[in-house]
């Protein structure tokens, strides 16, 4: 299965992590995979991309994703901001961090596509202690669209932050993984 993602969200939430996270389990999975974010000099709290594909062969393309199978918006005030559907496809699928339901979030978008909606600031403040919601729309995103197996996801996060963050940090971002893949819309 190829795949190309386009990431949107705010500098500090996470996106380029999980991003990476992503990555590094498919390649774990035995995929081909490109993935990079798009800033500048922006700063804690301005808008960014961030890109992914995913591919059975290898990938020749080295540019950012101009038409994504799959939208990831990390933060739902983003939506009406930013053109975040710009691209979009009829089978492309929209995941927002968004308070709303999935057809809520369709009308703000004014598209005519998959959507998927979950409250993922709220679950990272039940889980984590603070707004930090990339694991959570990881979770999702596998939900949405099986493109690592979920599991793998769960090593990967381990490994990753296995001596950067405390034991209980980790089991609260498995936890949060966990709510994201359970509660998406």
């Amino acid at each position: 299965m190829d795949m190309e993602i386009c990431w949107h969200g705010r500098g500090g939430q996470g996106l380029v992590t999980a991003n990476e996270i992503l990555a590094e389990t498919a390649i774990a999975a035995g995929k081909y995979v490109k993935a990079f974010p798009e800033f500048g000099p922006e700063r804690m709290g301005a808008p960014i991309r961030g890109f992914t594909r995913i591919s059975e062969k290898p990938i020749r393309v080295h540019s950012q994703v101009y038409e994504p199978d799959v939208v990831v918006i990390m933060d739902g005030t983003l939506v009406g901001k930013v053109d975040v559907a710009k691209g979009i496809k009829q089978n492309s699928i929209i995941l927002a961090n968004y308070a709303g339901s999935a057809k809520e979030l369709k009308d703000a978008l004014g598209v005519d596509v998959e959507c998927h909606t979950l409250d993922a600031i709220k679950i990272s403040i039940e889980e984590i202690g603070k707004p930090m919601v990339n694991t959570i729309m990881l979770g999702a995103l596998v939900k949405v669209c099986p493109i690592v197996p979920y599991d793998m996801l769960e090593d990967q996060i381990t490994s990753k932050f296995t001596g950067k963050l405390s034991d209980k940090v980790i089991v609260k971002n498995l936890s949060a993984l966990k709510r994201g893949y359970a509660e998406v819309q």
